[in-house]
């Protein structure tokens, strides 16, 4: 302080720098790139004027490197807390226009802090990231703040829900704490993410890439399955932001908030008697039947590019919120695999970590066969689904609208793993295959004996379809809790939830289970 401010003057000084830490060209080109600056950033996330901020005058301590001439405050990373629709958050946001966003350890502290406060108060964690790494001028120490960062995530998980937005660079080291968040938001076009880049995979495996291609919104959301949700630009990708938390409760502890729910029109509801065609082999859109159940226009769908023969994300049913888990007739007849099997195990987790309900639509014909699914480990992949869904404790109800089939019915959420309560629509089918792989075992001998095999292998067909092409014998077992009409679904959950709404049920005590990792 100059002996002609006064200590509000300097104050005012201070808050003026700590503004434009990166200066007025820095910020100009972070806009000239399609980006909004870390404080733009917050202001479009947080309800307007919640914001408070923690460690502006914060600044690194590193003299190495010329660093001492440079110590701007705030060390590249904007931190505080807000509320979005007037509940509290917690959230940092990295600023690319100081020190490219880079880590360091006083970067790592600043975090760190608002994610102490976040566990110890119980309120989600907002990541807004935007950086070209690790401070190579700290050495160690960078790499320290990132590691601590981790652990800080991991106790963290199932405690309080953790989003991450990556909208800029992500790389090396500084991908893993994403991943270990709950959902990974990526912007098109300005963000990417790999642990290794362009240069280094050409160096090592001759391969030509760019980083979009490499690493890109499009590339995580369709292919490795990473970036759960891709946006068009940082707005867009804020404002999911904050109708994913519309959905979710602050904690482990506290249930998932309710709003008033509008019902879809009649004439909508009345198309689900005729969604199912009588062609058995013939698809149809899953998530018409979805968005024919839950409140109007409240799915909000999670890994929508990724995996598509499974559909989850969030809904409400009577203002409700419940998470959705559907396969999808449309995309590879709505058979398990890989891919999906592990989509729909995070999902479940998530939702059970968060108290909220699962409704699950079932229409399996049952797991992908192939020398690439089961060296792939499709096994072990496919029991994490039925691993999470045996886990869940919280309200569980199942539709089945069509084939359930095999052991892809006892993963789907059947009765024999807790599910609460388990409907099925006139048009299911349960059994242990379809009919023609069935009789093609059953009847092999008459098949083959028969003088017109494809007229005597039709025939059985025909038989065992009448038998099995059904949900009455599973209701009989009691295996189903009620056959309803396809238009009474919404009805059946919005009062099954009530029901269930103070559902508890604890597993066998243990300090964690082993899931088939």
């Amino acid at each position: 302080m100059t002996k002609n401010k006064t200590a509000l003057e300097d104050l005012a000084d201070r808050r003026d720098q700590a503004l434009v830490a990166g200066g007025e060209a820095r910020i100009k080109r972070q806009h000239d790139r399609g980006k909004l600056t870390a404080r733009e950033r917050i202001d479009l996330l947080l309800d307007e004027g919640s914001f408070e901020e923690l460690g502006m005058f914060v600044r690194h301590q590193t003299s190495a490197f010329g660093l001492d001439k440079n110590r701007p405050y705030g060390d590249g990373v904007v931190t505080g807390y807000g509320t979005v629709n007037g509940r509290l958050v917690y959230v940092f946001s990295q600023d690319f226009a100081v020190f490219g966003g880079s880590l360091g350890a006083a970067h790592a502290e600043k975090i760190i802090k608002v994610m102490n406060l976040a566990l110890e108060n119980g309120a989600p964690l907002i990541g807004l990231n935007d950086s070209g790494g690790a401070r190579i001028q700290e050495g160690v120490d960078s790499l320290g703040g990132y590691a601590d960062i981790f652990l800080q995530n991991t106790l963290a998980s199932g405690v309080v829900p953790q989003i991450s937005a990556i909208m800029g660079p992500c790389a090396g080291g500084a991908v893993y704490s994403p991943a270990i968040t709950d959902f990974v938001f990526m912007v098109k076009s300005t963000s990417y993410m790999f642990v290794t880049g362009p240069n280094v995979v050409k160096t090592v495996t001759q391969e030509e890439v760019t980083s979009e291609d490499l690493g890109g919104a499009d590339a995580h959301a369709s292919k490795s399955g990473v970036a759960h949700v891709t946006c068009a630009n940082d707005a867009e990708c804020l404002d999911r932001i904050r109708k994913l938390l519309s959905y979710l409760p602050q904690n482990c502890e506290d249930r998932t908030p309710r709003v008033e729910g509008s019902a879809p029109p009649d004439a909508s509801v009345r198309e689900l008697d005729t969604l199912v065609p009588q062609n058995p082999n013939k698809p149809y859109d899953m998530h018409d039947a979805i968005t024919r159940v839950v409140d109007t226009d409240s799915f909000f769908e999670i890994h929508e590019d990724y995996a598509q023969n499974l559909v989850v994300g969030f809904a409400r049913l009577g203002g409700q919120a419940v998470g959705i888990v559907a396969n999808q007739p449309g995309v590879l007849a709505g058979v398990l695999d890989i891919r999906s099997s592990v989509k729909g195990a995070r999902f479940v987790r998530f939702c059970d970590a968060f108290n909220i309900p699962l409704v699950v639509f079932v229409d399996v014909p049952g797991f992908l066969p192939g020398t690439d699914q089961e060296w792939g480990g499709v096994i072990r992949h496919g029991a994490k689904l039925l691993y999470a869904f045996c886990e869940a404790t919280v309200p569980k109800m199942t539709v089945i609208t069509r084939k359930a089939y095999g052991g892809a019915y006892d993963v789907m959420n059947s009765k024999h793993i807790r599910g609460d309560l388990n409907f099925a629509w006139p048009t299911a089918e349960i059994a242990v295959m379809g009919p023609k792989g069935a009789v093609e075992i059953i009847y092999r001998k008459q098949i083959a004996d028969a003088e017109d095999h494809e007229a005597i292998e039709e025939e059985f067909i025909e038989e065992y379809r009448s038998h099995f092409a059904n949900p009455y014998i599973a209701a009989e077992r009691g295996f189903i809790d009620d056959v309803i009409e396809p238009s009474n679904t919404r009805d059946k959950l919005i009062k099954g939830l009530r029901m269930l709404e103070n559902k508890v049920v604890n597993n066998p005590r243990k300090k964690h289970g082993n899931i088939p990792l």
